[in-house]
């Protein structure tokens, strides 16, 4: 074999080494916390479309169950690519949550709050920090393109807090 042959396919093994390179254990933690987050938040969602009381906190569940399933979507196929397996569904201590807010007396308000606005906090403080921190350019880029909505869903909902007092 020339050894020009051999150089293609040494670049064609590290082409397909790269694309399908493991995540740092960083970025690992990022996309399985993320993963968890969506799942929840799309969940919770579902939720306030069928439990709220007023209709835009039924439309805000909407919107919630667009954008994070699209954002899901999109991270399922990032983490395949970088070896890491996604949890399937939302966790015990989330589905617990979710269910005390469920039952709360006015679901409403209480979903904005801990929903719209705690839980968004958080998500957001988490995105952030990935999209100036992740060792991944694309696990960074996903985390930096997602980051607007975060900020979008927060902001919805501190104007529907306003609303619900």
């Amino acid at each position: 074999m020339k050894l020009s042959h051999w150089v293609a396919a040494a670049f064609s093994v590290a082409i397909v080494a790269t694309a399908h390179a493991e995540a740092s254990k960083k970025d690992h933690e990022f996309l399985s916390k993320a993963a968890v987050g969506g799942l929840y938040e799309a969940e919770a969602g579902r939720v306030a479309e069928q439990k709220g009381s007023s209709e835009p906190v039924k439309s805000y569940g909407a919107m919630l169950v667009k954008d994070h399933g699209a954002a899901n979507e999109e991270l399922k196929g990032l983490a395949a690519r970088k070896g890491v397996t996604l949890p399937a569904a939302v966790p015990a201590d989330k589905q617990a949550r979710l269910d005390k807010i469920s039952g709360a007396k006015n679901f409403d308000r209480e979903f904005v709050k801990q929903v719209g606005l705690a839980d968004h906090k958080t998500d957001i403080a988490l995105f952030e920090k990935a999209s100036k921190g992740a060792d991944d350019a694309e696990v960074k880029a996903f985390a930096t393109k997602t980051l607007p909505v975060l900020k979008a869903h927060r902001e919805h909902a501190q104007g529907l807090e306003k609303s619900l007092k």
